[in-house]
């Protein structure tokens, strides 16, 4: 017997949660692994600076949807532990770019690493194609909700 559209996104409303959760206790070891005092939302910043770069404070506060007085209480802490360095924007003196510390990147890419060995072994039964469907399909699902 088919479920229902009805009964199949309450399952999948109940999936989507667990996936939370499980995303929520995960970056928090990720943010202990690269520091001890690292807090998790101050390592989603600090990730996306190790991956894409220097940016404003401003920037940052736009991109993670976050007030200007959040980033800079992140910003500081991030400074504090070593991970994070001011530097003057060259394209605007008055104006300072944030980056990850070579350390900094040294260390989330040691822990990026081991979780995708983790993930490996953990899905170590799904094939290559397989692989490739549930990214497809998840893709297309934060897609449609990044919509509207």
């Amino acid at each position: 017997m088919t479920a229902s559209r009805a009964e199949s996104l309450m399952r999948l409303e109940q999936e989507v949660g667990v996936l939370i959760r499980r995303v929520k206790r995960v970056i928090g070891e990720r943010s202990r692994a690269v520091h001890p005092d690292l807090q998790p939302a101050s390592y989603l910043m600090l990730a996306y600076l190790g991956q894409h770069g220097p940016m404003r404070a401003s920037a940052a506060a736009e991109m993670f949807h976050i007030d200007k007085g959040a980033i800079s209480r992140q910003v500081t802490h991030l400074v504090e532990l070593g991970l994070v360095e001011r530097t003057q924007d060259p394209d605007d003196g008055r104006a300072s770019l944030i980056s990850a510390t070579p350390s900094a990147v040294e260390r989330l890419t040691a822990v990026a690493e081991n979780r995708r060995q983790w993930l490996d072994e953990r899905l170590g039964d799904w094939d290559a194609a397989e692989l490739e469907e549930f990214t497809r399909i998840l893709g297309r699902y934060n897609e449609a909700l990044n919509q509207g």
